[in-house]
């Protein structure tokens, strides 16, 4: 292994762990519960650390380390066996969970390409299976009910205070109206939603091209906002209003969203602080974009290949306006 700047060297080691058919990112109940089969000496601040393993056929995970966090090197893999082996970076797959859709939802104009009307794009299901299927009754539960309904007509009347007599809000009035609803939250330690994450907001949700976001789309919205706010809550532990980088890779996931390790360090890079905490605005906005840009992609992608052409109209106007 060795530093990949100019200045001093970095402190680096690498530790070996058996493993057994998992290729996914490791817990860290991983490594507190399984020791080590081979590792390098203690951290050592020199250029270049160099070490040589004999161990048995097996799976292996290889966790090269710095001293300290967040630092980046460079390092090395050699290995030698007698028959074909395989190795590859954990997590190489991009994906993103959505429930089989049983029935294809009419198509909308993708409010990026509205000024190239002909590019129909599908919209995610959820925000239409409200209206193609009736809503079954269900039973009560002891106090759900309740407690949904009168946060229902709070919502509709805060909503409908803002919005005016169009009932629909710009970026400007959307921050009026989570801001008033999310402070009442005393649980969650925020500053506020910022004014371009409220501009991210209608841009994902905005399936009618108009800029704003009429009473059904902020239900939407709104729903998704208090799914990833549950996620936020469980690993703000210490309810200090952030997470770090670590707890963010793990909170993307659990959000459905399955990304590399490359797109986890730009997560952290585009979204984090100084000391690479999370705060919760920063948090939805980094969802807000994840949920758009797959969503434009899955709609630009007819024949679900991976793959997507476009022109450079086409992709300064998916990307302006995300």
């Amino acid at each position: 292994m060795r530093d990949g700047g100019c200045g001093d060297a970095l402190q680096e080691a690498a530790a070996t762990f058996q493993m057994h058919g998992n290729k996914q990112h490791l817990q860290k109940d991983f490594f507190l519960y399984n020791a080590s089969k081979a590792r390098s000496k203690t951290y050592i601040n020199m250029r270049e650390v160099s070490e040589r393993f004999r161990l048995p056929p097996s799976e292996y995970v290889i966790v090269p380390s710095t001293y300290d966090p967040h630092q980046e090197g460079e390092f090395i893999l050699r290995v030698f066996s007698e028959k074909r082996n395989l190795s590859e970076d954990v997590e190489n797959t991009i994906a993103v969970d959505r429930p089989v859709k049983k029935k294809k939802n009419k198509p909308i104009i993708f409010v990026s390409d509205r000024a190239n009307s002909n590019k129909e794009l599908g919209v995610d299901h959820e925000s239409q299976e409200g209206k193609d299927k009736p809503e079954k009754p269900t039973q009560p539960t002891s106090g759900n009910t309740d407690r949904e309904t009168e946060e229902q007509v709070q919502f509709k009347n805060i909503f409908r205070q803002i919005a005016g007599d169009d009932m629909e809000i710009c970026a400007d009035e959307l921050k009026n109206v989570l801001n008033t609803v999310v402070n009442k939250h005393k649980d969650l330690k925020i500053e506020g939603f910022t004014l371009e994450s409220c501009r991210s907001m209608i841009a994902l949700m905005d399936t009618d091209g108009s800029g704003r976001l009429n009473l059904q789309e902020f239900h939407h919205l709104w729903k998704k906002i208090k799914s990833w706010q549950k996620i936020f809550k469980h690993y703000d532990t210490d309810h200090s209003g952030t997470i770090n980088s670590y707890e963010m890779r793990n909170a993307v996931n659990d959000a459905g969203f399955h990304l590399n390790s490359q797109l986890y360090d730009i997560i952290t890079m585009r979204y984090a602080d100084k000391h690479m905490n999370i705060n919760f605005d920063s948090f939805i906005c980094c969802f807000v974009r994840l949920e758009g840009m797959f969503r434009a992609f899955q709609a630009f992608d007819k024949d679900g290949d991976g793959i997507i052409k476009l022109n450079v109209l086409e992709w300064l106007q998916l990307t302006m306006y995300a």
